[in-house]
């Protein structure tokens, strides 16, 4: 099993303890006057979500996480779960409900997400950056609202709801931004 040094921590690298695998979302170098350099690491727990913060002092290190990023595609879901496939192994991964998430809100057919594999197991599911979903149902515009600051909900083909631009039609095609869950922009269709 690989080990990092406290040289080679940094933010995003993905290590084990107790077991487990952790992200470092914050990795501060600190040089009293005296003594050894100090590394103050906040870590994320990738199963629970949980985060922990630990000192290292230098010449420390730590086990290498044995976590794999891998490209996948949306197939279908399957009660509570759902199923997604690898495209290079056409290996598929059921992912539980409590694994996914909020993530149904952006999934159709075809979707190409990112899951993180731990010990051959889905730990992580993350959609697109931005994902296009057509408008199924939307209340209509009030007349002489060409401001861009007003919005109204939209429900979207996966079902969910999003605040959009009053001049938003059913059958238009809009921009999500996954990461901030908003509206971007219309899509021309």
């Amino acid at each position: 099993m690989a080990t990092y040094n406290t040289s080679d921590f940094r933010k995003g690298l993905k290590v084990q303890i107790d077991g487990e695998p952790y992200l470092i979302t914050e990795m501060n170098f600190v040089k009293p006057g005296k003594g050894n350099a100090m590394y103050k690491c906040k870590m994320k727990n990738l199963i629970r979500g949980t985060t922990l913060d630990r000192t290292y002092k230098g010449g420390d290190s730590l086990e290498a996480a044995d976590v794999e990023t891998t490209s996948v595609q949306f197939l279908y879901r399957q009660g509570q779960d759902y199923v997604f496939m690898d495209g290079t192994t056409f290996e598929q991964y059921e992912v539980p409900n409590e694994v996914a998430g909020e993530i149904w809100k952006y999934l159709k057919d075809g979707t190409e997400c990112s899951m993180t594999l731990y010990n051959g197991a889905a730990i992580i599911v993350e959609p697109p950056q931005h994902v296009q979903l057509e408008v199924t149902e939307c209340g209509p515009g009030t007349k002489g609202d060409t401001a861009t600051n007003v919005t109204k909900p939209a429900m979207v083909e996966t079902g969910a709801e999003f605040n959009v631009p009053g001049f938003i039609k059913e059958g238009n095609v809009i921009k999500i931004n996954t990461i901030n869950n908003e509206y971007v922009e219309r899509v021309n269709n």
